[in-house]
């Protein structure tokens, strides 16, 4: 499941709205938004995304957490190394191996700490 996935399937929920009225609604297959909710596609195109902030009528700052959740809700990741330091390929390569073996926990901290790190150095 993607960032954007969990969040969609939680607003339905919290509305009561079943997958295949969503769908409808959207103009979509339910198959389709039930790929989209468990991660087997990738990030909504930028209208199918505007539709789904109309359709749950979300407020300005929910919107762009939607927004900012479908950005970074591609499952199908490339991280291109070439001209970074060794250890970026290293771990690129390392976490790619062992993502699947990590725990939600695991993955929260590894998350949280290159974020900590990021905005230390001002990135």
């Amino acid at each position: 499941m993607t960032p954007l996935g969990a969040r969609l399937r939680a607003l339905r929920e919290e509305r009561g709205v079943t997958l295949k009225d969503m769908a409808r609604a959207l103009h979509v297959s339910s198959a389709y938004l039930s790929a989209l909710e468990h991660g087997r596609r990738g990030k909504p195109t930028w209208i199918l995304l505007q539709r789904i902030i109309t359709y749950f009528n979300v407020i300005w700052d929910e919107a762009e957490e939607l927004q900012r959740l479908a950005e970074l809700s591609d499952p199908k990741v490339t991280i291109d190394t070439g001209g970074l330091a060794p250890e970026a390929t290293e771990l690129a390569n390392r976490l790619a191996g062992e993502i699947g073996r990590l725990s939600p926990e695991d993955l929260v901290f590894l998350r949280n700490e290159m974020m900590r790190r990021a905005g230390r150095n001002g990135r």
